[in-house]
């Protein structure tokens, strides 16, 4: 049999599959069909690694998170490498054969043609952030925002809090480089309730990673943030934790009257009711007058909720 090409392909072969414009390749889950991107060569480094899905955790070897299109693509590069080697195979084959029977009666000679199979190429797509994990250092992009490190499994609701809370930082310096004070009042406004988003977006999105470890996973994944106060207590009776034992009383209270300041910003114009002054403990706050928020008074929002932050999501990992 002349199939030496054929043979030298062996029982299996690795195909390279092709990278976007920034080095980053597809990956999809099984289980929960989220599309993710990672960059070979970035991360952990080692054979036979795990992946994790970065949207719901799964883990299993690389090789299950291939996309349908790498398949395909896979398949049609396959069938061009096997095809290729019968060809070569069939024409040396029948080169020996026209050797053998030239000086014979009857002269054999075997023409074999093939066209090469279609390559099904593929269009990477595009997603909306890009991450570099800060344990293992690996670089991959992801809809939305929260994710798990494919790599290391690391939950980066941390790292994006304090990427927020720099860009409530910058905000700040901002509004004080302006002389329009309207302006700059406006943007420092804007700084407080950055900052309490940011950390309510954070709290769901932890609370959500770590909902499997919680009395009621249900009310886990449900839990808001925007009331730190009930949120607090929910956390307390969900994971028997509480995020703000790091802090003073002091500082507890500063947080919550930020937060009421930014109910009164988002849904009062910022003036002052009986429910602020019955929660706030402002001793500045007058009824029907509008809240005045300071330039210290978000910086030291800022560094608190950094504080309890990484007391939520290192209470909830461990």
């Amino acid at each position: 049999m002349f199939t030496k090409n054929l043979n030298s392909l062996g029982n299996q072969f690795s195909i390279s599959l092709p990278t976007d414009k920034n080095g980053f390749v597809s990956r999809r889950c099984p289980k929960c069909e989220g599309i993710f991107k990672i960059k070979p060569g970035t991360g952990m480094q080692g054979s036979n690694l795990p992946c994790r899905c970065p949207y719901c955790g799964w883990k299993n070897d690389m090789s299950e998170f291939n996309t349908p299109e790498q398949i395909e693509y896979a398949k049609s590069v396959a069938i061009n490498k096997i095809m290729g080697a019968l060809q070569r195979d069939v024409q040396e084959w029948g080169r020996e054969l026209e050797n053998s029977t030239k000086n014979s009666f009857i002269k054999m000679k075997i023409d074999f043609k093939s066209n090469p199979h279609q390559v099904q190429y593929y269009q990477e797509k595009q997603l909306e952030t890009n991450i570099t994990c800060e344990v293992c250092t690996l670089e991959y992009a992801i809809y939305g925002v929260f994710a798990f490190c494919p790599d290391c499994g690391t939950h980066n609701s941390i790292q994006i809090l304090n990427k927020n809370m720099e860009l409530v930082q910058k905000e700040i310096t901002l509004a004080n480089s302006l002389d329009d004070k309207e302006i700059s009042l406006s943007i420092m406004e804007d700084a407080l309730e950055n900052a309490v988003s940011a950390f309510d977006g954070f709290g769901r999105a932890t609370s959500l990673a770590f909902s499997s470890k919680s009395s009621d996973e249900k009310q886990a994944k449900e839990t808001s943030f925007q009331n730190i106060f009930t949120a607090r207590n929910r956390i307390q009776t969900l994971f028997g934790i509480d995020f703000t034992s790091t802090i003073s009383e002091t500082e507890w209270e500063t947080i919550i009257r930020c937060f009421q300041k930014r109910h009164l910003l988002a849904h009062k114009m910022g003036v002052i009711d009986k429910e602020y002054i019955e929660k706030a403990k402002d001793p500045t706050a007058h009824l029907g007058r509008r809240i005045t928020i300071s330039q210290d008074e978000v910086i030291e929002l800022s560094r608190l909720l950094k504080i309890i932050g990484k007391d939520l999501y290192e209470k909830l990992k461990s």
